[in-house]
C-alpha cells in the first residue's frame, strides 16, 4: 500500500504545473489565439454571473438556513446508529450532507473537521477525499440549469446524488484501506 500512496503522491505533485503549462501549450500548437480566446471567455463569464446570481442567492440562502436551524446536526444524528454498522463514521456526515450544496460549505466543514480531529485523522482524510471526489450537485443545477433557464432537471438530481453517493462510499473504503 505504501508504493501506491508514494506514487499517488508524486502524481499529485505534477498534475496541477502540467495542467497550468500544458493548456497554452496545447493551445499553441493548434494556433489558437490564446489571450483573445480567454478575453472572450472571460466576458461570457461575467454574464452567465449575472443571469445566476439570483440562483446562487437562493441557494446558499437555503444553505445558511439548513445549518443555523440544526436540521444538518439532527440528521446526522438520526442517520449515524443506521451507518455506523455499514463502517461509515457519523463523523463525516457533515461533509456527506453539505458537499452536494456548496463547494464553499464543505471547505468550512474540512477545516473545521481539520481543527477538531487533526489534519491526519481519519475523518478528516475521509472529508478531503469526499470534498474532491464529489460534485456540488445542487449548486451545478442552479448554476447551470439557471443560466440556460431550464426548469425541469428531470433525472439530473436524482443522478447527480447517486454519484455523489458512490463516491462518498468509495472515498469511506478507499481511504480506511490505504490509511488503517
Amino acid at each position: 500500500m505504501t508504493a501506491v500512496r508514494d506514487l499517488l503522491q508524486l502524481f499529485a505533485l505534477f498534475v496541477l504545473p502540467i495542467l497550468i503549462v500544458g493548456i497554452p501549450v496545447i493551445g499553441l500548437i493548434r494556433r489558437v489565439p490564446i489571450y483573445e480566446a480567454f478575453v472572450e471567455g472571460a466576458k461570457e463569464g461575467f454574464k452567465v454571473a449575472v443571469i445566476i446570481i439570483p440562483y446562487l442567492v437562493a441557494i446558499l440562502f437555503a444553505i445558511g438556513m439548513f445549518r443555523a436551524s440544526g436540521a444538518m446536526d439532527t440528521l446526522a444524528d438520526v442517520l449515524a446508529p443506521v451507518l455506523d454498522p455499514m463502517g461509515i463514521p457519523a463523523e463525516i456526515l457533515p461533509m456527506a450532507i453539505v458537499r452536494p450544496l456548496t463547494g464553499g460549505g464543505s471547505v468550512g466543514v474540512l477545516a473545521e473537521m481539520a481543527n477538531t480531529y487533526g489534519t491526519d485523522s481519519l475523518y478528516t482524510r475521509i472529508a478531503a477525499v469526499i470534498s474532491g471526489a464529489t460534485e456540488t450537485t445542487f449548486y451545478v443545477i442552479a448554476v447551470y440549469f439557471g443560466a440556460v433557464n431550464i426548469k425541469k432537471t428531470r433525472h439530473a438530481v436524482p443522478v447527480g446524488l447517486l454519484a455523489d453517493l458512490m463516491a462518498i462510499l468509495l472515498a469511506v473504503y478507499i481511504v480506511k484501506h490505504l490509511f488503517s
